[in-house]
């Protein structure tokens, strides 16, 4: 008789546990830095430098396009103008520039392949003299 009310409660348990996992899930969609795949790192290539911080594109038709898997983004805040500051993370992966790079004072920006995967990596100084840097491409 002692088993039955466990038993009873063991499907509760099971749908509290799959509640669990579905909300840790989902909880990155939510939070302000769903476009960073690997925590502390920048594109999953290497540890994100002193001094950067995520951040990601405000935008729900961003947010919706990273989520359902047809863009990739991750952005990065850096003191002063340090337009290059990801470039050896991505170079020392294997990626080299394709084209031109301009580099205005105000934007820097360049396309990154490797391989059969390419990067739009774009920097822009922003009014309060930092740089804002955008990795954009296709999940892989």
């Amino acid at each position: 008789m002692r088993r039955t009310p466990l038993l009873l409660l063991l499907p509760t348990f099971v749908l509290l546990a799959a509640l669990a996992v579905w909300g840790v899930q989902e909880a990155r969609w939510w939070g302000p830095l769903y476009c960073i795949e690997q925590a502390g790192q920048v594109w999953g290539l290497a540890s994100v430098p002193s001094g950067a911080v995520p951040t990601c594109p405000q935008s729900r038709s961003y947010r919706r396009e990273v989520r359902e898997g047809f863009a990739r983004v991750e952005q990065y805040t850096l003191p002063g103008w340090q337009p290059r500051a990801l470039l050896p993370a991505f170079e020392a992966a294997g990626f080299l520039p394709e084209g031109g790079v301009e580099d205005d004072g105000n934007e820097f920006a360049v396309f990154l392949r490797r391989g059969g995967e390419q990067v739009q990596y774009v920097a822009d100084r922003q009014p309060d003299r930092t740089t804002l840097i955008t990795l954009s491409g296709r999940p892989h």
